[in-house]
């Protein structure tokens, strides 16, 4: 473009082209974020024994503080910061969250009880919503279609070796933590505070280094150059206004009676079914509010915020809604994917507690033979799951989808026989073989969702995305895992085997993407301007 300043280079590139060597440089940096990202997250796995033995919670809880807690305003924050990363400086955008949620993460360290465990946690949820809405949409930009399974594919291994990392440090530093300091340490902080100071502070290092990226033109490299928005933060409060409870009930009352209606009828509906869940699992979680636990609290909470903000999004920017809510493509990819999340983010959280209370291994030991192969495995898995989609592509219009498929039903042997076995070293052998089978899914359902959106979108559709993760499951899956453990003579093996019921939903789901992304991939422009977008 004229005028178009050296910054800008690695987006104007012709989609044929050889990729430049900074957007290779700009991924690198992306992908230490995710590494940091994951460690503040995953952390708690290696904690929860000590967690669970010092502030006198049971695994349904620990459940709801990996999960839950985090999980519900990851997502909810999500959709307003998805929607300042299509309108505004995503590299500026990053570094504030990394910046925040490194914060919070220090200051899990000085919890004394669960419910200032939870409020750091859910900071830490607010401050990684800002990660993958402005990686995904930066690295669309970086990265030609037809590398841009395989740069998000590496982006995404990140999640892999940050939690396997924080299983290395997590161990290491809470066994000589303790070993030196058997009463409490300095300002008498035990081994598990120790280890989320030891992962927080380094964050607000790499905020500084996140900052200094540079920004490329939105959509150029696609041939659909973008200009800034010159208000970019009118989209980002509208958002807000529309998700955040109790203002989503004006927000509905100004788009006229009808829409009031649904939406309280939407807020009644969650309302009982959260006190009937809570009846139903009754003891589960905390209380804050008299006959409903935390954990359906929580979670109605955010399927109500969530519909206030669809319903918002349809009236507010219909093509956007369109193109995601409305597109049953988009939505099997992303619910299809969100089954294997499901199971993932159990086996993921839960390994370290189960492999640490029934067969026997000490901290350390985790860190060496689950964290780092479970590192490994999950970087081989999304990148070959990548390369795999990629190339697939090439052939098959629905290739991408085979690999999600592929990643749902490969990975349920190894995860029943990590979790049926008394041998350790099995346990070992199987977590290695579900953490890379599941991770192959990533880059490909990733990639899927982007694809079928305009670039303006990708931020949002991204947001969508990670609520399906999250809600869906990081929401419910590991809790649902603590809570079968809580309450069954079987505990984590009957809680992690419990979490396989969501693999027939998520086959159905994927083999209907199989036949609708092909054609919802081909007309993205079309189905976009019968919607009212306009497209020069």
């Amino acid at each position: 473009m004229p005028g178009q300043d050296s910054e800008h280079t690695p987006a104007t590139s012709p989609a044929n082209n050889k990729v430049p060597t900074y957007s290779w440089y700009a991924l690198s940096v992306l992908v230490l974020v995710y590494v940091l990202n994951f460690i503040d997250r995953q952390i708690l796995s290696i904690l929860a024994n000590d967690i669970k033995a010092d502030l006198g919670v049971a695994d349904d809880y620990l459940g709801f503080l990996y999960g839950t807690a985090f999980a519900v305003f990851y997502a909810l924050f999500g959709i307003p910061l998805g929607k300042l990363a299509d309108s505004w400086k995503r590299v500026r955008l990053l570094s504030v969250g990394l910046f925040l949620w490194s914060t919070m993460t220090a200051l899990s360290g000085f919890a004394k009880n669960a419910t200032t465990l939870t409020i750091a946690r859910v900071g830490v949820g607010v401050g990684e919503a800002t990660a993958s809405p402005s990686a995904y949409s930066l690295i669309a930009d970086w990265f030609p279609a037809r590398l841009r399974a395989t740069a998000l594919a590496i982006y995404s291994s990140g999640l892999y070796i940050g939690g396997g990392i924080s299983l290395l440090i997590g161990g290491l530093v809470v066994e000589n933590w303790n070993e030196a300091y058997p009463g409490g340490g300095p300002l008498g902080l035990a081994g598990w505070q120790a280890a989320f100071l030891s992962v927080g502070i380094p964050g607000l290092l790499l905020a500084l280094w996140v900052v200094s990226l540079k920004e490329p033109v939105r959509g150029a490299i696609d041939g659909l150059p973008t200009p800034e928005n010159p208000k970019p933060f009118k989209g980002f409060f509208e958002e807000l206004l529309a998700v955040i409870p109790p203002f989503t009930i004006f927000g509905a009352a100004r788009q006229g009676a009808g829409a009031l209606l649904l939406n309280l009828a939407g807020l009644a509906g969650f309302a009982i079914l959260a006190v009937v869940l809570s009846k139903l699992t009754a003891g589960a979680t905390s209380s804050i509010v008299p006959g409903i636990s935390d954990q359906w609290l929580f979670l109605g909470v955010g399927y109500y915020a969530v519909f206030s903000w669809a319903t918002a999004l349809r009236a507010r920017d219909y093509p956007t809604f369109s193109l995601t809510w409305g597109s049953p493509a988009f939505l099997t990819v992303v619910l299809g994917y969100g089954t294997v999340a499901f199971m993932a983010y159990s086996a993921s959280y839960w390994g370290a507690p189960f492999a640490e209370r029934n067969l026997g291994a000490a901290k350390t030991e985790l860190g060496w033979f689950l964290g780092a192969p479970s590192a490994v495995a999950g970087f081989l898995g999304v990148i070959l799951g990548g390369r795999m989609a990629d190339s697939l592509l090439e052939r098959f219009a629905n290739g991408r989808v085979m690999v999600i498929m592929f990643g749902l039903v490969t990975s349920l042997p190894p995860i029943v026989i990590a979790y049926t076995t008394t041998d350790l070293t099995t346990f070992y052998i199987a977590s290695f073989v579900a953490q890379m089978t599941s991770a192959s899914a990533l880059g490909a359902a990733a990639a899927s969702s982007q694809a079928l959106v305009l670039p303006r979108m990708r931020g949002m559709a991204t947001a969508i995305f990670f609520l399906s993760t999250t809600l869906v499951g990081l929401g419910i899956g590991p809790f649902m895992a603590g809570y079968v453990s809580a309450v069954t003579p079987g505990g984590l093996s009957t809680g992690m085997l419990s979490t396989l019921v969501v693999a027939p939903l998520g086959f159905v789901l994927l083999l209907a993407a199989l036949k609708l992304v092909p054609a919802a991939g081909n007309s993205v422009i079309e189905r976009a301007r019968a919607a009212g977008e306009e497209i020069d």
